[in-house]
């Protein structure tokens, strides 16, 4: 039984380092390790979070840009609090990333979370479930 509970601790003590969390009133721009996808979790002016990543060099092809999107298309996802994951249009670069996310770390603002693999870079919602995979090979929305 004393082994157990010693395990048990060396667990939870991995995965409190292994997750880092974000003041609700601060923003973070990070990188994956390859640095080919970085991403920026923070805040719109109601206080609702959101996080966006985008990709440098990619093996597979975007929707189609929607109708009303007349700016940049295709490289970037985006999810928002409570909904659905998309791709995001967009006309403004991304922050410089002031941060490298470590291969099974996370790194979380409220019910968002995004989790950093070898496989790539997946964010969702924990409270909706919603969530977006990215990664060199594949995209997944969800």
């Amino acid at each position: 039984m004393h082994t157990i509970v010693k395990t048990a601790v060396a667990v939870t003590a991995a995965t409190v380092a292994a997750a880092f969390a974000i003041p609700a009133a601060a923003q973070a721009a990070f990188q994956s390790p390859s640095s080919n996808i970085t991403c920026y979790m923070g805040h719109d002016p109601s206080g609702a979070g959101s996080v966006t990543c985008a990709i440098a060099q990619k093996y597979w092809t975007a929707p189609p840009r929607p109708d009303d999107c007349h700016l940049d298309w295709g490289s970037r996802l985006r999810l928002e609090q409570a909904l659905p994951a998309r791709f995001a249009c967009y006309g403004q670069s991304m922050p410089a990333p002031e941060q490298t996310l470590a291969y099974g770390t996370s790194l979380s603002d409220g019910t968002l979370v995004c989790y950093s693999k070898t496989t790539g870079i997946t964010c969702s919602d924990t409270y909706t479930g919603h969530y977006f995979k990215v990664s060199r090979e594949g995209y997944e929305l969800g």
